[in-house]
């Protein structure tokens, strides 16, 4: 596996009723359970932030092809919004499900489409998301 160009560190406590915090200091929040899964509903979710870094991830790839392409557009021309499902399977464990929908100004529907198909190719958060990702360092431990 290649080595990194960015890497950071998120850290979870308390789960979907705690909080998460990055290294740096500059992700810090509460989470809370979405009101349809019987929680208050008074903080962002797991789910929310999958779909924001999901869009942000994918409208950056598009951005990329894009250029590449030798078109360019303003970063209001072009939006992706990310839709994250929560569902459960038939032995009950949960299971993720994610759409996008993009709309691009000043392009036809045909040259949309194989920029976005283009962008499919290289977002990572994509690869990710269909089993490509790479987990092979699990660390576990205790704390005394």
């Amino acid at each position: 596996m290649p080595e990194p160009v960015y890497s950071t560190k998120v850290t979870a406590t308390g789960g979907r009723h705690g909080t998460i915090r990055s290294q740096d200091g500059l992700l810090d929040l509460k989470l809370a359970l979405p009101l349809t899964l019987g929680g208050k509903g008074d903080a962002t979710n797991p789910e929310q932030l999958f779909a924001g870094g999901y869009a942000a991830c994918f409208e950056n790839a598009l951005f990329h092809v894009s250029r590449e392409a030798r078109r360019h557009f303003a970063d209001s021309d072009i939006e992706v919004v990310a839709q994250i499902g929560l569902s459960r399977n038939e032995s009950g464990a949960f299971l993720l499900s994610a759409a996008l929908a993009v709309t691009m100004a000043g392009v036809d529907q045909k040259t949309a489409e194989q920029l976005v198909n283009g962008a499919h190719a290289i977002c990572p958060l994509l690869e990710c998301h269909q089993g490509q990702c790479r987990c092979p360092d699990r660390r576990f431990g205790s704390v005394s």
